[in-house]
């Protein structure tokens, strides 16, 4: 499984020992920066890992800033994405469960090394429930497509 990683200079500490980890655990990591701590901007990476998801060319992705919020709205622009901000290991769980998502989005300064293993550990092997799930990605999937109907119509 290919997974798609990014952060700001916020969460570049925590990116990086994650790639550590998740290669360790025989993932594919595509790293979509920073390089360095220095200032970055969030929204640029957020997208760079959101299209990489959408298009098919990561499984999942994770993003990691101070918070996890601007991740997660950014990310959340994009057609077939569900990202998800997490904040504890049930959260992550039923994010997958409940809601397919395709993006976990954390706050490296409200989580310590080990609590993000652990969610990212429960957030990768988790599969997403089905059943009465379903119906709402449907729905989720159809607002999505209105969305992008009345776009091109505008445009």
């Amino acid at each position: 499984m290919k997974i798609a990683l990014g952060a700001d200079h916020r969460g570049y500490k925590l990116k990086e020992q994650l790639k550590q980890y998740l290669q360790h655990l025989g993932y594919t990591v595509i790293d979509t920066g920073p390089d360095t701590a220095e200032r970055v901007d969030y929204p640029d990476y957020a997208l760079a890992v959101a299209q990489l998801v959408a298009k098919g060319k990561a499984s999942r992705g994770i993003l990691i800033c101070a918070t996890g919020i601007g991740m997660s709205i950014t990310a959340n622009k994009l057609p077939r994405i569900r990202a998800a901000l997490c904040t504890s290991v049930k959260m992550a769980r039923r994010s997958r469960e409940h809601n397919n998502a395709n993006i976990l989005c954390l706050g490296a300064d409200l989580l310590n090394l080990e609590q993000a293993r652990k969610m990212v550990r429960v957030w990768l092997t988790t599969d997403f429930a089905r059943g009465r799930h379903n119906r709402r990605l449907r729905k989720i999937s159809a607002i999505e497509s209105a969305l992008q109907r009345d776009k091109r119509n505008q445009d």
